[in-house]
């Protein structure tokens, strides 16, 4: 049997990082506890709870592939995510 190419499925559109779209230099705390603030109605988790985009419900750092963010914004996101942390300005876990 012949495998039969999917002609129908259409090619993912590239994700273009949003940082460098805004051309920021650096990811910082700063910046999450803003963009928390100013995307209220996307970055609500279902227990009503403000958190930023780039932080999955469970707690954990969405990752390169999901958001569209590029190699060096990644990088300093998770830095800034988890100094966030360690400052008590994000929760560890999502609960």
């Amino acid at each position: 049997m012949e495998k039969k190419e999917n002609i129908y499925r259409r090619a993912p559109k590239k994700k273009v990082c949003p940082f460098c779209v805004n051309k920021v230099d650096e990811v910082d705390y700063i910046a999450l506890v803003k963009d928390i603030e100013k995307n209220n109605d996307k970055s609500f988790d279902r227990n009503g709870e403000r958190r930023p985009r780039y932080i999955a419900e469970n707690g954990k750092i969405i990752p390169r592939r999901t958001s569209g963010v590029c190699v060096k914004h990644q990088r300093d996101l998770a830095v800034a995510i988890k100094r966030a942390r360690i400052m008590g300005l994000l929760a560890f876990k999502g609960e």
